[in-house]
């Protein structure tokens, strides 16, 4: 790693890495450079080396961003696993910094601090690299999120997840206040004034917004029902492993959702990805949940569900389970009074609850 930072270095300031970074004063010997740009990379990669070594950060950056030396601490871990995946490594400061802005992922006005204190420039930074001519048909928008949070796995079919406000679908959204009030909280922090900040904390959340002290970052939260597919309840037989089964795939990982529409209950509807494995399909495969076939016709959902009951994989062990739109309704007529072995009749009858033939 040392050499190929001290290759990068080589080609901006003649085999020669700087003393201090180009916004501190330096001594008369020290390297010319071709501008504030090329001194700052190459103060950059001084940096780098020096964080491997010894795992310190520089002194000054806090000047330049609000934030604790144990986070900036781990701002340079993430360049330094960037830099050493980079192939080619960055040689101009443009690379650098378009870079640091991948490897990061903070709020705009961190990441120009950050980029300051180097004198780099801000880079034009695509985080969206496919379109609409790209998505399958139904398919309004795509949705990037940061990794998922395993506590936030509701159940085998739905979770909440949150994404970065630095995409650019949500950079030109976010309201004004909830702007301000994440400002105004760094603030509080700063002066420890947590009471004040807690209830800015309280006013970012209620927007649908989540602010990371840890790696200061703020993301908006979107919940999620995963299309096609319908799990079993929790307090069905073979909820609770579903849901597992769900967490186990996603937590961690960020996602890559296709969401085709909104509903009744305000969740995002859509086709989730995570590493490029479909996460319906697996979940269908392993028999923890039912092809949703009333809402969606894919033969392969329905592929998928057939082999998995022939195999008499998870929830298949049991011959005869329970759909969860049928456990659903008749708890519901329970609570009316009604006897379950009329709510299965009527729901054949009426077809409002499907029940499979497979």
């Amino acid at each position: 790693m040392g050499n190929i930072i001290l290759r990068c270095l080589k080609a901006v300031c003649d085999d020669t890495p700087p003393a201090s970074p180009p916004h501190q004063p330096s001594a008369a010997s020290r390297p010319q450079f071709a501008s504030p740009a090329a001194a700052g990379l190459a103060a950059l990669g001084h940096h780098l080396l020096n964080f491997e070594t010894t795992s310190q950060v520089p002194e000054g950056l806090s000047q330049y961003v609000s934030v604790s030396k144990k986070t900036q601490a781990k701002w340079y871990a993430k360049i330094l696993a960037a830099w050493k995946e980079s192939s080619p490594p960055p040689r101009t400061p443009e690379e650098a910094a378009s870079l640091v802005a991948r490897a990061l992922q903070v709020q705009r006005d961190v990441l120009a601090g950050f980029l300051q204190f180097y004198s780099l420039p801000f880079p034009q930074i695509q985080t969206q690299v496919s379109g609409p001519s790209s998505w399958p048909e139904g398919v309004q928008f795509e949705l990037h999120t940061l990794p998922v949070d395993a506590k936030l796995v509701g159940d085998g079919d739905g979770m909440t997840v949150h994404v970065n406000t630095t995409d650019p679908r949500e950079s030109s959204v976010v309201p004004i206040e909830v702007h301000e009030a994440v400002i105004e909280r760094r603030q509080a922090r700063a002066v420890k004034d947590y009471t004040r900040a807690d209830a800015l904390k309280k006013l970012i959340k209620d927007a649908g917004y989540r602010v990371d002290d840890k790696e200061d970052t703020l993301a908006r939260e979107y919940r999620i029902r995963l299309r096609g597919i319908d799990a079993p309840e929790m307090n069905m037989e073979y909820g609770q492993e579903s849901k597992d089964a769900l967490t186990k795939l996603i937590q961690g990982k960020p996602l890559t959702i296709h969401v085709y529409e909104e509903d009744e209950y305000g969740r995002l509807v859509g086709d989730a990805y995570c590493n490029g494995v479909f996460v319906q399909e697996k979940l269908l495969r392993k028999g923890c949940a039912w092809h949703y076939e009333k809402f969606d016709k894919r033969p392969a959902l329905a592929q998928w569900h057939r082999e998995a009951q022939s195999a008499g994989i998870g929830l298949w062990a049991n011959p005869n389970p329970v759909a969860p739109w049928t456990f659903k309704w008749e708890e519901r007529n329970k609570k009316n009074g009604h006897k379950p072995y009329q709510n299965r009749r009527n729901a054949q009858r009426d077809q409002r609850v499907p029940i499979p033939a497979y």
